[in-house]
């Protein structure tokens, strides 16, 4: 029964997000891209507090895993932020 309902909530998640961002004008992709990277951040920081702590090993490499992930997307969202501003940038 547990499973079902997580299930529930991350397809609902899912619909939820890909409404939001399908109904979102393409001038706030880039604010929206920071408050993403922004989240991701305190991903990080929550992954290194898990893959740090003195559990058991299990943890400590789905700890590292996830810090490697939201690693890699907090430097792809700035990498993409980045250039998105430039754009903008007079020549």
């Amino acid at each position: 029964m547990n499973v079902i309902y997580l299930l529930f909530i991350l397809m609902l998640a899912i619909f939820v997000g890909f409404e939001l961002i399908r109904k979102v004008p393409a001038t706030l992709h880039t604010p929206l891209m920071s408050g993403a990277n922004a989240i991701s951040g305190i991903t990080v920081i929550g992954a290194l507090s898990l893959a740090g702590g003195a559990n058991s090993e299990w943890s400590t490499w789905l700890g590292a895993a996830a810090v490697l992930l939201a690693t890699i997307n907090v430097v792809g969202g700035y990498l993409v932020t980045d250039r998105m501003l430039a754009m903008f940038k007079k020549r």
